[in-house]
C-alpha cells in the first residue's frame, strides 16, 4: 500500500488562520497567484519530520501574524498498519510539540515512524554552484531522511561548537575546552561517518541506473575532513583524532574567532556523471535536472532502507521543464509509489498528469479541491 496523507489541518500557521485538506492516494497539485500560500502550505507538511522544514525557519516565525492562538500542522497518514494521526505545534519554550495518536510523542524522531519526507524549492536551484554550507544542510536534510537523529545531532554538534568558540574567546579553562571538545568529537565522529555511509550507499544505487536518461546522473563525494592525514575509519578512532586536533587548534581557532577543522567545514562535491564535468559548471537546465536525480534516486534509497517511500514536496518544479522533462518527472514520481505535492501557478503545467493527480487551489491562504 502507498503511504499517503488522507488529511491534512492547518491552525495560525504562516498564511493561513485555518486549512482543512480531505485528500486520497493521488499526487496533490497545488496551483493559484505567487503569494497565495502554496510553498506555506508544503512547508507545513515539511515540519512532520525532523528538522525545521524546508524554509529552515525558526519555530516561533511560523506563527500567523496577529494570531493569539499557536500554531499546528495535523496529518492522518495512511499506512499498512492503519491510519496514523500526527500533530506538531508550537509549545512555551518556542521550540514545537509532537504528538501520536492523541499522545505526547517521546521524541521529535517519532515521527519518522510513520513518514519521510523530502522536499526541492526554486532556492535550492542554485546549490551546486552556492556556498558549502548551502550543500551541507542539503546533504544532511537526505541523511536525516535515512537516519531520523542525524538532524538533532547537528544541532547538538554546532551548540557545542559556539560554545567552544566562547570559551577559547574568555580563555576559558583547559578543562572545560576538554570537556567541550570530547562532546564535538562524539557528535562529530557519528555526523561525519553517517554522511559516508548514507552517500556510499546512494551511489551505488545512483551507478545502478546510469543508462537511464531522464535525468543526468551524479557522482558524489566529500571532501576531506583531515587535508593532511589518512581519516580513521571506526568511530572510537575518528573521536579520538577529533579531540586531539581541535586540543592541538586552540591557538588558532581563537586567533580566527571560529573552529577552523571539523565536520562543519567539509563540502559535498557533485559530478555530472555523465559528462565527467563539475556539477557547478552546468547549464542552469543541467544543474536542475541532476539535482531531480539526485532527489529522486535518495528517495528510492529511503524506500530500499526503511521501507517507508518518503512524500516528496516539489515546489515550482515544472515551470522550469520542457514537456519531455516533465512528463519524465512525472512518470518517475509514478514509478516511486508515493504520495507527491507539486506547485505551480498554471494548472497547464501539470496536464501530462491527468487523472493521477487531484487538483487544490490556493488562494489568500485558503485552499479549494477541483
Amino acid at each position: 500500500m502507498t503511504r499517503y496523507l488522507s488529511r491534512l489541518r492547518l491552525t495560525a500557521f504562516r498564511n493561513y488562520t485555518a486549512a482543512a485538506l480531505d485528500l486520497d492516494a493521488r499526487h496533490v497539485v497545488l496551483t493559484g497567484p505567487n503569494g497565495a500560500g502554496k510553498t506555506n502550505l508544503l512547508e507545513a507538511i515539511s515540519v512532520l519530520s525532523p528538522g525545521r522544514g524546508l524554509r529552515g525557519a525558526s519555530f516561533e516565525t511560523l506563527q500567523a501574524h496577529g494570531s493569539d492562538i499557536g500554531w499546528a500542522v495535523a496529518a492522518t497518514v495512511e499506512t499498512d498498519d492503519g491510519p496514523a494521526d500526527i500533530g506538531t505545534g508550537a509549545s512555551p519554550d518556542g521550540g514545537r510539540r509532537v504528538r501520536i495518536n492523541g499522545a505526547n510523542a517521546r521524541s521529535i524522531e517519532a515521527m519518522s515512524d510513520y513518514l519521510r519526507v523530502l522536499w526541492l524549492t526554486p532556492a535550492m536551484d542554485g546549490l551546486f554552484s552556492g556556498p558549502a554550507g548551502d550543500r551541507r544542510r542539503f546533504l544532511d536534510r537526505l541523511v536525516t531522511t535515512l537516519i531520523p537523529s542525524h538532524s538533532a545531532s547537528v544541532g547538538d554538534y554546532e551548540k557545542a561548537m559556539r560554545q567552544r568558540n566562547r570559551l577559547l574567546e574568555d580563555n576559558g579553562e583547559g578543562a572545560w575546552l576538554d570537556a567541550i571538545e570530547a562532546q564535538m568529537a562524539e557528535l562529530g565522529a557519528s555526523i561525519h561517518l553517517a554522511r559516508m555511509d548514507s552517500l556510499t550507499h546512494l551511489q551505488a544505487l545512483i551507478e545502478q541506473s546510469l543508462d537511464d536518461e531522464s535525468f543526468p546522473a551524479a557522482h558524489l563525494a566529500l571532501t576531506p575532513l583531515f587535508e593532511d592525514e589518512v581519516e580513521p575509519a571506526s568511530s572510537a578512532a575518528l573521536e579520538t583524532a577529533l579531540s586531539a586536533r581541535w586540543r592541538a587548534a586552540r591557538g588558532l581557532d581563537r586567533a580566527a574567532g571560529r573552529t577552523i577543522c571539523g565536520p562543519h567545514r567539509v563540502d559535498l562535491e557533485v559530478t555530472y556523471a555523465q559528462k565527467a564535468m563539475p556539477a557547478a559548471l552546468g547549464s542552469t537546465g543541467e544543474q536542475k535536472a541532476l539535482l531531480i536525480g539526485l532527489i529522486l534516486a535518495h528517495a528510492r534509497l529511503v524506500k530500499l532502507r526503511t521501507s517507508i517511500t518518503p512524500f516528496l514536496l516539489l515546489d515550482e518544479i515544472a515551470a522550469h521543464l520542457d514537456p519531455d522533462r516533465r512528463r519524465a518527472l512525472f512518470s518517475a514520481l509514478d514509478g516511486l509509489g508515493t504520495q507527491c505535492f507539486l506547485t505551480g501557478t498554471d494548472r497547464l503545467l501539470f496536464e501530462a498528469l491527468g487523472e493521477r493527480a487531484q487538483m487544490v487551489t490556493v488562494r489568500d491562504g485558503r485552499v479549494s479541491k477541483g
